[in-house]
């Protein structure tokens, strides 16, 4: 019996932050570019993760930070003071794997984000490799 080719991601949305691709295994990718980019840009990229988790009733989540440049003090609080803790009230997300990066900054910047949000109902897990980040996540329930 042959085992059918898995699926490319689908790209749902892109702009100078990054990507967001639907994954066939029932979860949202997010890439984030190495590019410059300004708070605008963050919104406007995690507000389509917002929107795609809820038309799919998903609940994961695969961020690739591996390219990132480190958040701004004001993407920081974004994130962590609004969008987040507004995901946690509004959709289903619940869990993170995060694929970090190598720069040291924007390890922090993240680690900041997630540690202030232990009372949101999400659950976060960094990475350094993706096979093994997706598998914790598909061990999490849909």
């Amino acid at each position: 019996m042959k085992v059918p080719a898995k699926q490319a991601p689908a790209l749902l949305f892109e702009n100078a932050a990054g990507q967001v691709l639907a994954d066939s295994a029932g979860f949202l990718r997010l890439v984030w570019s190495a590019n410059a980019r300004q708070l605008t840009d963050t919104q406007s990229l995690m507000r389509a993760v917002s929107q795609h988790l809820r038309q799919r009733g998903w609940s994961r989540l695969l961020g690739d930070q591996t390219n990132l440049v480190p958040f701004s003090p004001e993407e920081q609080h974004w994130i962590g003071q609004e969008w987040l803790p507004g995901e946690a009230r509004t959709s289903g997300y619940r869990h993170g794997a995060i694929l970090v990066s190598s720069h040291v900054l924007s390890r922090l910047a993240t680690a900041a984000i997630t540690s202030a949000q232990p009372a949101s109902g999400l659950r976060y897990r960094s990475f350094d490799d993706e096979a093994t980040a997706v598998s914790w996540l598909l061990r999490q329930p849909a």
